[in-house]
């Protein structure tokens, strides 16, 4: 049986045992997310739950755990569960959130400029196979399809490898997004690096005579 609002939250299903371990990893997963998010807020100083931030995307969401990090703030998390990637949608599902499936090598069925702010764990997972070290499709196209779902001074949060955070950046640019990058949370593991863009308004001039 499902608790009921809001502590489906937080206790892990039994679909989350999909995934060997999938009880331990649920709550690791939580804790983990409860603690970057608060960094987000307190430390990188992001405005989630502000009136400029409401529409969310969670690109790589695994178990929800960013979204219900953010339960209590007045936002809307759009998660994506990549196809590439285990099929937990069930699990964010029994949490109360919301969620779809996609092949982030194809185009996502959204307007253009739908989102505030997009956040995404591991970007270049999401255009390789699993265990493969080629990528599928061109990070350049994914940032570019990230780019049409932001709303101009929209924020994108990107973790990866310091290696894939500095690819990341040089795209940046390209698509006229203003990024600083961060390091991650002092008791988090793993090499990563954060990086923290906001999409531009572009300045049209006008010809020369």
């Amino acid at each position: 049986m499902i608790p009921k609002w809001p502590d489906r939250l937080t206790q892990a299903p039994s679909r989350a045992l999909v995934m060997k371990n999938g009880i331990g990893l649920f709550q690791a997963d939580t804790r983990r997310w409860t603690r970057r998010v608060a960094y987000y807020k307190n430390t990188l100083n992001l405005k989630l739950g502000t009136p400029a931030v409401r529409n969310v995307m969670d690109m790589n969401a695994f178990f929800g755990g960013f979204a219900a990090a953010l339960a209590s703030d007045p936002v809307w998390v759009m998660n994506v569960v990549p196809a590439r990637k285990p099929l937990t949608l069930g699990v964010i599902y029994d949490r109360g959130l919301i969620g779809v499936y996609h092949d982030w090598c194809e185009p996502f069925s959204t307007y253009p400029r739908t989102y505030d702010f997009i956040h995404v764990a591991g970007i270049e997972s999401l255009i390789k196979p699993p265990g493969s070290s080629k990528s599928s499709c061109n990070l350049v196209d994914l940032m570019v399809e990230m780019d049409r779902m932001l709303r101009p001074e929209g924020m994108v949060v990107i973790r990866d490898s310091p290696e894939v955070i500095d690819k990341v950046a040089r795209i940046t640019h390209a698509v006229r997004w203003t990024p600083t990058i961060h390091d991650k949370e002092p008791e988090s593991h793993g090499r990563e690096k954060i990086l923290v863009a906001t999409k531009t308004f572009w300045k049209l001039t006008s010809p020369s005579h």
